[in-house]
C-alpha cells in the first residue's frame, strides 16, 4: 500500500465518522515557542486551551500534519526509525468523545479489513501502553476492545505523558505498538524491546495544562483544561513500513528512491539497512534531509545563518557532505531534490507549482557550500603545514571546531584530511567546544521561549462577534464599541491618557497583514471624546484590535463612535503596497520565475521586498527593474480585485505567499491583468498611475539565496530623487563640471587620491624602517633574550606595525629576541600593539600569541596570532608601563 493511500484511508475513516478534514498547516507558524510545527496538535492549540471555539460543526477534526523535529540532527541516520520530517495523522475531539471514543476509533481503523477501509492489521500483533495510574484506559483496552491484560503495559511520565515540551496543553497517553516478530528483537512487549515492537499511534487524553520545566517529566501541572479533549498522532511513515513489508522508514516508497539516486551519484552501495556502517548512515542522512529540506523550502524557508534558515542550511550542507564522503565528486543536489519531489507530490500536489523554485534554492546552497569546502580545505592545509613545522601531531580541538563553526567545514572532512596528512584530531577538545556551543544555544533558546499568549480574553469576540471590515470602500463610518481591553483584561471604560485596545463591530481601518502595516486614524464619540489609533492588529484572524490612546473624554463599552482612517496614511499605504506588486512583477519579468517573494513590509511612502535569488543584482539590472516598474505606473494600468476559490486563483496564475494558509475564498489583486496577479488582502490604488514615481534605493543580501529591495513610492520617491539631484548638482558645481561628467571626474580624483596614498604609505614605511634600525641598539637583555619595546606613535596602522616588527626581527638574526611595538593614540583611546618573536625565542617557549595575552591583561585588550607574530589592541593606555614590566618578567622566567 503506497503512502498516499494510507493517508487517504486515514482521512476517509474519520470523515465518515463525522470529523471535519482540516488541511495541514504550514511548517512555520506564528508561535514564539516553536521553530517549526512539531506535532499534529499544534494548529489546534487555541481550541485545547479554550482560547477559541473550534470552528468544526461536530466539535471533532482530522488532519495529516506536516511536522519537523530537529533537536538531534546529528543523530539522524544512526537509527532507522526517526526522521526530521514526518507526517502526523491525527484525530481530535474538543470536549466531545474522550478515552473510549479515541481507543475505539483507532482500533477499528487499524484492524478493519482493507475491503472495509481499514489497514487490515492482525489484532494479535498489537500491544498497548498506558500511563502508570490510568486504570480507566487499561480497562477500556481490555474490557471494551478485548486486548489481553498481558499485552497492556504501564509506563511512567517520561514515556506515557505527552506535552509539546513547552507550556501548553498536555495529558496522559496510550500508545499502540505493532509486533514485527522475533527477527527484530526479544519478546516481552514495548517495555522489553521498542525496536521489535514499533510504536505506530499515540492517543493523548488532553486534559491538563503544563507550566515551565525541562525534559519530559520535569514540569508542573497547572490544572485542568476547560474540557477533556483528544489529540492523537499516527506515524504515517511507520505504518507504511508495516503495510509495505519493509524493515524501516528508509525502505518505504517515499525515501528508498532517494537512496537509489545517491547510490548512482556516489558509485557506492547501501548494504545493510539495519547496520550502523558509516556509509549506510550517510545514505540515510541524504534521504531524510532531502525530504525535510524540500518541504521547508516549499513552505517558504530560505537558507540563512540564523533561526529556521540556519536549520535548512545545515540540512542541505549535511546532504552535500554525506554525498562527498560516499564518493560523489560533482553536484548532486538537483537529483536528490527532484527525486524526493516525485515521491511526495501525490500527497502534496502544491509541489508541482513550486518545483523550479525549490530546486533553485537547494542547488544555490550546494554551490555556496562547495566553495566553502574549497576554502576550508585551503585553511586546513595551512593549519596542517603549521602544525608539522612545530613538530605537533594533533590538530587542537579548538582549531577543528573553528573550522567547523566559523567556516562551515565539516568535522568528518577534517578527520579524513588529518588522517591523510598523518595527523590526529583532538576530538575530546572538539566535543567540549561543541557541547559548550550547544549549551549556549539551549540557554538562548530557553530565554527566547515564552508561554503561550493568553488570548482567552478575546474568545467571546472571535467566536461570536467577528469584525466587519468595510475599509476597501470607505475611510470612515459608524461603529459600536463591543469591548475594551487594557493590561490584558477586559474593562468597561477608558479615560483620557489611557492606553486601550478597542474592539468594534465594524471598521474601515486595515489591520496589519500581508506585509502592510495597520492603519492610523481616530475614533470619535459624543461629548468630545476622541482616541488616537496608532496601530490595528488582528486576533484569531477575525477580530480587529484598535490600539489607541484616549486623547480626551471617556469611552465605554456600548458607545457609538465614528471610526476614521487617516486619509494621508491610507493614500501612502495604497501607493506603497501597489508598488510592491509592481516591483515583484518587474523582478520576475527580468530575473525569471526563480525570483519569488519571501516576505515584504510596506508603509506610506516606503516598501521593503524580500525575494528568493542567489545572485547580487548589478546596477544595470536594478535600473532596469526600476524602469519596468515606472513604465507600469506610466501605463495607468487598471487595478481589479476578484474574489474566488483558491484553486481558481492558482489556475489564473495568481502568486501565493509560500507557507500561508488561505481560506475557501481568496482575494486576487490584478494590476494590468496578467502583468501582476497576486493573492492579497491589502489596500491598493485603483490605477497604477496613482502610485506616483517609484525609486529603488538599495538592494542587499538577507541570507544565502535571499535578497532584499528597498524603495520609496509617491511623494517620498519624489523627495528622494530631488535630494539626489541636488546632491549631484552640488558635486558638479564643486568640480566645475556638467553633471554628465561627474562620474568620470570622481573616478579620476579617486585614482589620483589612491596614487597619493600609495606614495605616502611608501614614505611612511621607509621612515619606519629607518626608525626601526635605530631602535635595535636600545634593545635590552632579559635573561638570555633580547627584548625591545618602542611606541611608534598614533597613526601607525596594523600593516605598518607588522612591517616594522618584521624588519626588527630580521635584524636580530639567530638570537632569541622579542619585539613589542605599540602605537598609542590618546585621542581615540586606543592602542594597537604587535609582538614578534625570533625562531630562537619561539624554540625557548616564548610564543607571540601567549605574550599578547600577558599584555592584554594590563591594557584591557584582546588579540592573538601565530607563535612568531601576534597582534592585538587595548583601550587602557595607562596600563602600558605595567604591561611592559609584566612582559619583561615573563621573558625572564622562561
Amino acid at each position: 500500500m503506497q503512502t498516499h493511500e494510507i493517508r487517504e484511508r486515514f482521512t476517509n475513516h474519520f470523515v465518515n465518522a463525522g470529523h471535519t478534514a482540516v488541511p495541514s498547516a504550514p511548517l512555520v507558524l506564528d508561535d514564539p515557542n516553536l521553530l517549526f510545527v512539531n506535532a499534529g496538535m499544534v494548529p489546534f492549540k487555541p481550541y485545547f486551551l479554550g482560547q477559541q471555539t473550534p470552528p468544526f460543526p461536530s466539535g471533532t477534526a482530522t488532519s495529516i500534519q506536516k511536522c519537523v523535529r530537529t533537536l538531534d540532527i546529528d543523530e539522524v541516520g544512526i537509527t532507522t526509525r526517526h526522521n526530521t520530517f514526518f507526517q502526523m495523522a491525527g484525530n481530535f475531539s474538543f470536549g466531545q468523545y474522550f478515552k473510549e471514543g479515541a481507543i475505539t476509533h483507532a482500533w477499528t481503523l487499524l484492524t478493519d479489513s482493507l475491503e472495509d477501509g481499514g489497514f487490515g492489521l492482525d489484532p494479535e500483533l498489537l500491544w498497548v501502553t498506558v500511563y502508570e495510574n490510568d486504570d480507566e484506559a487499561a480497562d477500556i483496552w481490555h474490557e471494551k476492545i478485548g486486548v489481553p491484560r498481558e499485552r497492556i503495559q504501564r509506563l511512567g511520565m517520561a514515556d506515557n505523558y505527552w506535552s509539546m515540551g513547552v507550556p501548553g496543553p498536555c495529558g496522559p497517553c496510550s500508545e499502540i505498538y505493532y509486533d514485527r516478530g522475533p527477527a527484530y528483537g526479544k519478546e516481552g512487549g514495548p517495555i522489553a524491546d521498542d525496536n521489535r515492537y514499533m510504536e505506530i499511534w499515540n492517543l493523548v487524553f488532553m486534559e491538563n495544562e503544563r507550566g515551565e520545566g525541562t525534559g519530559k517529566d520535569n514540569f508542573e501541572i497547572l490544572g485542568d483544561l476547560p474540557k477533556k479533549n483528544i489529540d492523537t498522532g499516527l506515524g504515517v511513515e511507520r505504518v507504511a513500513c508495516i503495510l509495505q513489508g519493509v524493515d524501516n522508514v528508509y525502505e518505504t516508497d517515499l525515501l528508498r528512491p532517494v537512496i537509489d539516486a545517491a547510490e548512482k551519484a556516489a558509485g557506492a552501495t547501501y548494504e545493510d539497512p539495519a547496520a550502523d556502517r558509516a556509509d549506510d548512515i550517510r545514505f540515510r542522512v541524504i534521504a531524510d534531509h532531502s525530504r525535510t529540506a524540500m518541504m521547508l523550502i516549499l513552505d517558504g524557508v530560505s537558507p540563512s545563518n540564523e533561526g529556521r534558515g540556519y536549520i535548512l542550511r545545515r540540512l542541505l550542507r549535511r546532504i552535500v557532505r554525506s554525498a562527498r564522503l560516499l564518493g560523489a565528486t560533482g553536484p548532486t543536489m538537483e537529483g536528490f531534490i527532484t527525486t524526493i519531489m516525485d515521491t511526495m507530490e501525490p500527497s502534496f500536489p502544491e509541489i508541482a507549482r513550486n518545483r523550479q523554485r525549490i530546486v533553485h534554492t537547494a542547488v544555490a546552497e550546494e554551490k555556496t557550500f562547495l566553495k566553502t569546502l574549497a576554502s576550508g580545505t585551503t585553511l586546513f592545509e595551512s593549519a596542517a603545514t603549521e602544525l608539522k613545522a612545530q613538530g605537533a601531531g594533533t590538530v587542537p580541538g579548538a582549531r577543528a571546531f573553528e573550522l567547523h563553526d566559523t567556516y562551515g567545514f565539516p568535522i568528518d572532512l577534517t578527520l579524513e584530511m588529518a588522517h591523510e596528512a598523518g595527523l590526529e584530531v583532538d576530538m575530546d577538545g572538539f566535543n567540549r567546544a561543541m557541547a559548550e556551543q550547544k549549551a549556549r544555544a539551549k540557554a538562548d533558546n530557553r530565554a527566547k521561549k515564552h508561554g503561550h499568549t493568553d488570548l482567552s480574553v478575546y474568545r467571546e469576540f472571535v467566536d461570536h462577534h467577528p469584525t466587519e471590515f468595510f475599509g476597501y470602500e470607505e475611510l470612515s463610518g459608524q461603529a459600536r464599541v463591543l469591548g475594551l481591553v487594557a493590561g490584558g483584561k477586559l474593562v468597561t471604560e477608558a479615560h483620557a491618557g489611557d492606553e486601550v485596545e478597542v474592539i468594534l463591530d465594524a471598521t474601515p481601518m486595515y489591520a496589519e497583514s500581508g506585509g502592510q502595516l495597520g492603519d492610523r486614524g481616530r475614533l470619535s464619540a459624543s461629548g468630545g471624546t476622541s482616541l488616537d489609533v496608532t496601530d490595528v492588529q488582528k486576533v484569531g484572524k477575525k477580530v480587529w484590535l484598535h490600539k489607541a490612546r484616549v486623547a480626551q473624554g471617556a469611552l465605554s463599552v456600548g458607545d457609538t463612535v465614528t471610526a476614521a482612517v487617516d486619509p494621508a496614511w491610507r493614500h501612502g499605504a495604497r501607493q506603497a503596497h501597489s508598488a510592491t506588486h509592481l516591483i515583484h512583477a518587474a523582478l520576475r519579468q527580468i530575473l525569471g520565475p526563480d525570483a519569488v517573494q519571501a516576505g515584504s513590509m510596506n508603509r506610506p511612502g516606503y516598501l521593503r521586498f524580500d525575494y528568493t535569488f542567489s545572485d547580487h543584482l548589478s546596477a544595470e539590472k536594478l535600473h532596469e527593474i526600476e524602469m519596468v516598474t515606472n513604465a507600469a505606473v506610466d501605463d495607468d494600468l487598471e487595478v481589479n480585485t476578484i474574489e474566488t476559490t483558491l484553486d481558481n486563483a492558482l489556475d489564473m496564475g495568481a502568486m501565493a505567499l509560500f507557507g500561508e494558509n488561505y481560506g475557501d475564498v481568496v482575494r486576487v489583486v490584478e494590476i494590468g491583468g496578467p502583468f501582476s496577479r497576486e493573492l492579497c488582502g491589502g489596500t491598493h490604488v485603483s490605477h497604477s498611475s496613482q502610485i506616483g514615481p517609484v525609486s529603488v534605493i538599495s538592494e542587499s543580501s538577507v541570507g544565502s539565496g535571499a535578497r532584499r529591495i528597498e524603495a520609496y513610492s509617491g511623494l517620498d520617491a519624489f523627495k528622494f530623487m530631488s535630494k539626489e539631484t541636488a546632491l549631484v548638482g552640488g558635486v558638479a558645481a564643486e568640480l566645475k563640471a556638467p553633471t554628465s561628467e561627474v562620474p568620470e571626474r570622481i573616478r579620476a580624483l579617486s585614482a589620483r587620491l589612491k596614487e597619493a596614498e600609495k606614495r605616502v604609505s611608501e614614505l611612511k614605511r621607509a621612515q619606519l624602517a629607518q626608525q626601526t634600525a635605530g631602535l635595535i641598539e636600545k634593545a635590552e637583555t632579559v635573561g638570555a633574550t633580547r627584548f625591545l619595546h618602542a611606541d611608534l606613535g598614533a597613526g601607525v596602522g596594523g600593516g605598518e606595525l607588522r612591517t616594522a616588527a618584521t624588519t626588527a626581527r630580521d635584524k636580530f638574526g639567530s638570537d632569541p629576541a622579542v619585539i613589542f611595538f605599540t602605537a598609542r593614540d590618546p585621542e581615540a583611546g586606543k592602542m594597537p600593539f604587535l609582538i614578534a618573536a625570533t625562531k630562537a625565542a619561539v624554540d625557548n617557549g616564548l610564543r607571540a600569541g601567549d605574550l599578547v595575552k600577558v599584555v592584554s591583561e594590563y591594557v584591557a585588550g584582546r588579540g592573538g596570532g601565530k607563535p612568531d607574530m601576534a597582534q592585538g589592541s587595548g583601550s587602557h593606555l595607562a596600563g602600558l608601563d605595567r604591561a611592559v614590566a609584566a612582559l619583561r618578567d615573563h621573558i625572564a622566567g622562561s
